[in-house]
């Protein structure tokens, strides 16, 4: 099997995908733009052959790396990066190459814009916040008079929760469409919820090899635009709710042969014309791993190798592992440069080091989000997480 990895340079645990696919017999071919003496020992022994292109966004430069790999090894019988950025990139390979082993480009917008994901919770049955695409300023209050304030305006093909804004009151509406983004924008109505997702991967019938679950308690847009410091953890168990809305979701998109990465809101109080508090709202759909380095942190929760049974789903459609193994919660906190804390490395070092599985500091690229420097520990209980998060949150003066 000849497998093209798109970007396995970024994110850094991405090697991970490509060596599991070699020790399997795959021949891994890679497409990046890091410079060959710069991708790490780990990366080079992964993959069969590594080709740089100068800007992985121009399309002829990586159709002209495939043409390589094709005279070289024959036909590609897969391409995936497994990264939101370049999914729309992989679609326009696969297709014109012939690959049928993931989504197609006329199929693309099905996992890339917001509106049309509305669709696909409707067809699982899955209640999802109100919506309208954004246009004119009259068609705006109309829809607010629905639905009232506060609003939520988004890119309608965007990635994560970059410029995501809430709008509260008429002034803010009507400066928003004084200087409207010149890229289609969708406005939901404002949803009070937690986000808590369905994770996993999926084989070629959709049926769900492998599924977790992640809380996020804070708004991912609140981090981003206020940079509030980030939480997240994976739960020991799922909940029975997300657990049925996530495999209905996952069988009515074209989830085959992927993972993916589900977002609900747990409403904290009602909504008229939505649902009652505790319910499940749907948020969005990622036909990919979450972001980060939350597969690894998948791995230290549940004592398995994600990227291994993702490899076995490419070769075999099914893998074979312990799925009652939930041991532990794993939990990411990060704290911001910016910012003055109560504790710092050391310190948490010390209380922590028997949990500690990860700590190192983010990307600068991720760090809008993610934050700069990052603690990631397990642990047995939900008391214990929520301590943690405390400790690592905790500022001077508070």
């Amino acid at each position: 099997m000849n497998f093209v990895f798109i970007s396995p340079q970024f994110p850094k645990n991405y090697w991970h995908f490509c060596d599991r696919l070699k020790r399997r017999g795959v021949n891994v071919l890679a497409i990046g733009d890091t410079p060959y003496d710069a991708l790490g020992d780990q990366l080079i022994q992964s993959v069969t052959e590594y080709y740089r292109v100068d800007d992985m966004e121009d399309e002829k430069q990586m159709i002209k790396a495939m043409g390589y790999f094709i005279h070289q090894y024959g036909k590609i019988d897969w391409l995936e990066s497994n990264n939101e950025y370049w999914l729309e990139m992989d679609a326009r390979l696969r297709t014109a190459f012939n690959i049928t082993t993931g989504m197609q480009i006329q199929h693309i917008n099905e996992f890339k814009l917001k509106s049309e994901m509305k669709h696909y919770y409707e067809k699982a049955g899955v209640k999802s916040a109100r919506y309208h695409l954004v246009a004119t300023l009259e068609e705006g209050k109309t829809f607010i008079k629905e639905v009232g304030y506060p609003v939520i305006v988004k890119p309608n093909n965007g990635v994560g929760a970059a410029k995501t804004y809430r709008l509260d009151d008429d002034r803010a509406l009507a400066d928003f469409y004084a200087h409207l983004p010149d890229v289609p924008y969708i406005m939901e109505e404002f949803v009070d919820g937690t986000i808590i997702s369905y994770d996993g991967i999926a084989n070629s019938k959709r049926e769900v090899l492998f599924e977790t679950s992640h809380v996020f308690p804070q708004p991912i847009m609140n981090i981003v635009n206020e940079q509030q410091d980030l939480a997240y953890y994976s739960l020991r168990d799922i909940p029975e709710d997300v657990k049925s809305a996530g495999r209905k979701v996952v069988a009515a998109f074209d989830s085959q042969r992927r993972f993916f990465h589900c977002e609900f809101f747990r409403l904290n109080e009602d909504k008229i014309g939505l649902g009652k508090k505790g319910e499940i709202i749907g948020l969005e759909v990622n036909m990919r791993p979450p972001g980060g380095y939350t597969t690894d942190m998948m791995n230290y929760a549940n004592n398995i190798d994600v990227y291994s049974i993702y490899a076995d789903m490419v070769l075999n459609d099914e893998s074979h592992f312990d799925r009652s193994s939930r041991p532990y919660y794993c939990v990411y906190a990060s704290q911001r440069d910016t910012k003055e804390y109560q504790h710092y490395y050391q310190e948490i070092m010390d209380r922590y080091y028997r949990h500690m599985v990860m700590c190192e500091r983010m990307p600068d690229i991720l760090s809008g989000a993610m934050g700069n420097q990052m603690f990631t520990a397990r642990f047995e209980t939900l008391a214990e997480v929520e301590e943690f998060i405390h400790f690592i949150h905790e500022q001077k003066g508070a």
